[in-house]
């Protein structure tokens, strides 16, 4: 019988916002509301793992049901995030210094790849010290590159916002195409073609033309110039226009980014990259004699798109977090929530969630699979297409205000420091 743990709930949220990471933490504040007998108080980390080591927190508990409610449609990581990568000894014991100071007892990670590895390293250390602790970590990534669950949450509402833009887009194309128009279209997706692949998203059924996009470019294929060429040519011949959506992650035959800023590194020694479809403009006019070149980006529209959540996407944030909190009260820790698809038979959708351990999350990549791939590289199958639909249905409404949508807004009140002040090198 698992025994039972009386203290502080802390839960924090970190990396890139999805348009539905303040649905997952909603599912954490309604979850834990409920049991207490095992959660005390219910704290938030502002800026995710700094406001753990700045010991600044505020008092989730003390949000109306509202507010709560409203956090479901709100985009951006309402408390706030970081891209701080832990690395030193001197951060470890301060974290355990600011849990034992407030009681933590439950601490729930909203983050991805490098989040879960946080949250593994900081689990395995309470371990090694004696403090007694339930770390769960709940999933969150547009690029859906996380590793064992069948794809996470953000995913289906940010390939729904690009799917749309794309059919609006080649709505305007074909209007001034005249088989001489090439339009590039950059998403998000560093090491993994996920995003870009959700474009496809954008073609109808039983269509009497070929839809946009006619090119898909991933990480996953090396780019190939001539190959690209050509099958920019051969769209051209047939349409008014070529729609081409690529990776800002495509790399070279080298394995060079076609995008990166000469120099630029992140946080993480990631190379900083945005660009590449600018470059394939320049390709394109360059070896394309009488054709118009344009390059969109959409930026972080792909992670802030209210309008676009998903109906499925929004429920499913708002259930890892509800079922990280039950996990975490039941005894268990060092473990992140995943989805796990349940198609029973082939056509209908249905999901239930489990647990796999941090590290098997930690700092891994899921790349898209290669059978998914169309033989000429640049188009994606239909496997995709039926994993991929079920997470973009339905449609959350949203509150407006003056004419323009109305999102939350936390209250944050502000929880005391016990420690002196610490100085993050």
């Amino acid at each position: 019988m698992t025994q039972t743990l009386t203290g502080n709930l802390l839960v924090a949220q970190s990396g890139g916002p999805t348009p539905v990471i303040n649905a997952s933490l909603a599912g954490v504040i309604g979850e834990a509301l409920q049991h207490e007998d095992e959660i005390v108080e219910i704290y938030g980390g502002l800026n995710g793992i700094l406001g753990i080591l700045n010991e600044q927190f505020i008092d989730l508990a003390t949000e109306s049901q509202q507010t709560v409610r409203a956090l479901g449609r709100t985009p951006g990581a309402a408390l706030g995030s970081c891209r701080y990568k832990v690395k030193k000894t001197r951060d470890f014991d301060r974290i355990l210094e600011v849990f034992a100071a407030h009681d933590i007892r439950y601490f729930l990670y909203i983050g991805g790849n490098d989040s879960q590895d946080t949250a593994a390293k900081i689990n395995a250390l309470a371990i090694e010290r004696g403090y007694a602790l339930r770390v769960i970590g709940v999933p969150k990534t547009i690029d859906n590159d996380l590793s064992v669950t069948d794809h996470c949450p953000g995913y289906g509402s940010a390939v729904k916002h690009i799917a749309a833009t794309v059919r609006q887009m080649a709505l305007d194309n074909a209007a001034i195409g005249r088989h001489d128009l090439v339009s590039i279209l950059e998403v998000m997706g560093r090491d993994t073609g996920w995003l870009a692949a959700g474009s496809v998203l954008a073609k109808r059924r039983n269509a009497l033309i070929e839809d946009a996009p006619h090119i898909v470019l991933l990480p996953e294929e090396r780019f190939n110039q001539q190959v690209f060429i050509d099958a920019v040519q051969n769209t051209l011949r047939r349409q008014k226009f070529c729609f081409i959506v690529v990776s800002e992650g495509l790399i070279d035959s080298e394995g060079n980014f076609l995008g990166a800023e000469t120099g630029s590194v992140d946080a993480f020694g990631h190379a900083a990259l945005g660009g590449v479809g600018e470059r394939l403009r320049t390709i394109v006019e360059q070896n394309i004699a009488g054709v118009k070149a344009r390059s969109a980006k959409l930026g972080i529209s792909q992670r802030a798109a209210a309008q676009s959540i998903s109906q499925t996407d929004s429920e499913e944030a708002a259930r890892v977090g509800r079922d990280a909190v039950r996990a975490a009260v039941a005894g268990e820790t060092g473990k992140m929530i995943v989805l796990v698809r349940e198609d029973k038979d082939g056509v209908s959708y249905s999901i239930k969630t489990d647990l796999v351990p941090l590290e098997d999350v930690a700092n891994a990549v899921k790349p898209f699979p290669a059978a998914w791939i169309g033989e000429d590289k640049v188009s994606i199958g239909f496997q995709f297409t039926k994993y991929a639909q079920p997470l973009i249905q339905g449609e959350v409404p949203l509150a407006y205000e003056g004419g323009l949508p109305k999102f939350a807004t936390l209250v944050a009140n502000r929880v005391e420091s016990k420690l002196d002040p610490y100085e993050v090198l």
